[in-house]
């Protein structure tokens, strides 16, 4: 089976969650700035949010390109990665709307733990689906960002319960890691 149909569906799902998290945005009852300050964390756990799924999106798209074929077993991998990137949209909405609180930044961050975990299970699955020498097994060699980003998303939620802002931090660093695609699939 060829992986287009994978990545029409995938995406699909993808512009669906982004439309559900800007959904939740709620309009301001004032017309001045003074309205605009108490959406302010909602907002910024938005912009985070999106830009998680931009990563995942443009990733996801350099995968299947590397890819050739799946099957059923890469199919379950990409539905279990679509399954924790849906649950984003509410654990953006739930640390927005509670400032940065302790269990919702830490809700936030095991949202982000379990996607990774898929992402990996996903790539995971592609690999055995291919032949050693096909283009996917050599774009993907490197899992030291993979496992830092993991580890650092564990760390983050359990810091949550300490300090929720140092847990934000931790979240914007990886996604900062991540926002420039994988330099080797890129020259291939």
């Amino acid at each position: 089976m060829k992986t287009n149909r994978l990545e029409a569906f995938s995406d699909g799902v993808l512009a669906i969650i982004i439309t559900i998290m800007v959904l939740e945005l709620k309009v301001p009852e004032g017309n001045d700035i003074q309205s605009l300050k108490p959406l302010l964390p909602t907002f910024i756990t938005y912009i985070l949010s999106f830009i998680y799924l931009g990563i995942y999106w443009n990733n996801h798209h350099h995968l299947m390109q590397a890819s050739t074929t799946v099957n059923g077993k890469v199919l379950w991998a990409n539905l279990h990665l679509l399954f924790w990137l849906s649950l984003l949209p509410f654990a953006t909405g739930y640390m927005g709307e509670n400032h940065f609180e302790k269990l919702p930044t830490a809700l936030y961050g095991f949202v982000l733990f379990m996607s990774s975990i898929a992402w990996q299970i996903l790539v995971h699955s592609l690999r055995k689906n291919h032949a050693t020498n096909a283009l996917i097994h050599k774009v993907y060699t490197s899992k030291l960002k993979v496992y830092s980003s993991i580890l650092f998303y564990a760390i983050g939620t359990g810091l949550s319960f300490l300090n929720p802002l140092i847990a934000v931090g931790i979240y914007v660093l990886i996604a900062v890691l991540w926002f420039i695609p994988d330099r080797n699939l890129e020259k291939q």
